[in-house]
């Protein structure tokens, strides 16, 4: 996929349509986190963000224009050789790795991994690993399909069946429901801060609502 990711038309395009969703939900909890100007361009000034499983970097472009220092990690070196060149065609000064998150070294004030958790082969491991590189007074967000019906269908039957996206990228009995969510942060000493669904309809397409059933977004911070 590392040839056209960025082409909205191509077969990344799911993600185009999922990534301006998800980015106003992190630039919503990152106001709210550090009481932040809602109006202002650069919130994450003076701050770090690590972005795991970031791809050709549709979420750490973002962050980067926010202000943010932004160390972005994939385990596709593929990925990794698209994303830097597209940083430095828009003139942004990302440190993009081909690692896992267990190879990065220090913390950061933000951990994002937008449908990473999904993938892995142990997802409390996973949860471990990102919550090692969070800094505290930190805010880590993540995303990843509920394990609903409604999200098999919609994910797999139709999206893998009338390739929206590639065959085989989503495995139904790694999905991973709220519930279970809140039990994996609360492991490593994590607390939940707000869950947001990603929904769909006719007129609105993909869209932050408060229903959780398709897919979803979550916030957490260390437990107090």
């Amino acid at each position: 996929m590392a040839a056209d990711w960025w082409d909205p038309n191509g077969k990344s395009a799911m993600l185009h349509k999922l990534n301006p969703v998800r980015l106003a939900y992190v630039r919503d909890m990152i106001d709210q986190h550090w009481q932040a100007d809602e109006h202002g361009f650069r919130p994450l000034t003076g701050k770090t963000a690590l972005d795991v499983g970031c791809g050709a970097g549709l979420l750490a472009e973002p962050l980067s224009r926010m202000g943010a220092n932004v160390t972005a990690v994939d385990a596709a070196p593929e990925l990794i050789d698209v994303a830097k060149a597209h940083a430095a065609g828009q003139g942004l000064n990302i440190d993009y790795r081909a690692a896992g998150v267990e190879e990065v070294e220090g913390k950061y004030d933000l951990v994002t991994s937008m449908e990473v958790i999904e993938h892995v082969a142990d997802p409390q491991a996973f949860i471990h690993s990102l919550a090692a590189k969070l800094a505290d007074g930190g805010l880590m967000i993540l995303s990843t399909p509920n394990r609903t019906a409604w999200s098999k269908l919609l994910t797999i039957t139709l999206a893998e069946g009338f390739g929206q996206i590639p065959k085989g990228t989503h495995d139904f009995d790694k999905f991973i429901d709220p519930e279970s969510m809140r039990g994996l942060l609360a492991q490593v000493g994590l607390e939940v801060i707000d869950f947001e669904g990603i929904a769909i309809s006719p007129t609105r397409g993909l869209h932050l609502s408060e229903d959780l059933s398709l897919n979803y977004l979550v916030a957490a911070k260390r437990a107090v």
